[in-house]
């Protein structure tokens, strides 16, 4: 069963801008810059004949291309940190793509995303890491900005099963216009 998801791919120059980001906060497991990316559906582990499903779907999105800007570093999990990530600013093409994603994956069949859509880049998933540090590695790279990149593309991804963070393989890529 493959496990499958949509995403962005972010560009090598602005993956090598996060990358400098990496380092200076005990328990965390860094995310290789190749792997970055901004998820836009999670499909999950499906059989072939859904995954067939699924990217035929994806055929239909008939968008033009746009620009997107990361804004900002920040962490999920309060006072348990679990990651650290890039957070993408506020973008109403992006939310018109990722909303369609949504509508046909759940005309195929699954169920809804049951989280709501908060556009990010992982840089690292954090095993015990003590909150005074996360906030101390916040307080110097939180004001991070990266120059604006052309979105010409989305792909549907595989993964194996891990603990996040890649590898992950280009099963198809959708041209938008």
């Amino acid at each position: 069963m493959p496990r499958l998801f949509t995403a962005l791919e972010i560009p090598a120059h602005v993956a090598g801008t996060l990358s400098m980001l990496r380092g200076g906060l005990p328990g965390a497991r860094w995310i290789d810059p190749e792997f970055y990316h901004v998820t836009l559906r999670f499909i999950g582990d499906v059989d072939h004949a859904m995954a067939r499903d699924a990217a035929a779907a994806l055929d239909e999105v008939d968008r033009f291309g746009f620009d997107l800007t990361l804004d900002g570093v920040d962490q999920f999990g309060n006072n348990k940190p679990r990651a650290i990530f890039a957070a993408v600013k506020a973008n109403n093409s992006l939310i018109e793509l990722q909303a369609e994603h949504e509508r046909l994956m759940k005309r195929i069949g699954l169920p809804p995303e049951g989280r709501n859509f908060r556009p990010h880049v992982t840089l690292a998933r954090l095993r015990d890491a003590a909150p005074r540090q996360v906030a101390d590695y916040l307080s110097l790279r939180g004001y991070f900005r990266s120059p604006s990149f052309e979105v010409s593309r989305f792909v549907l991804y595989s993964s194996r099963d891990s603990v996040g963070g890649g590898p992950y393989r280009v099963e198809a890529a959708y041209p938008l216009m």
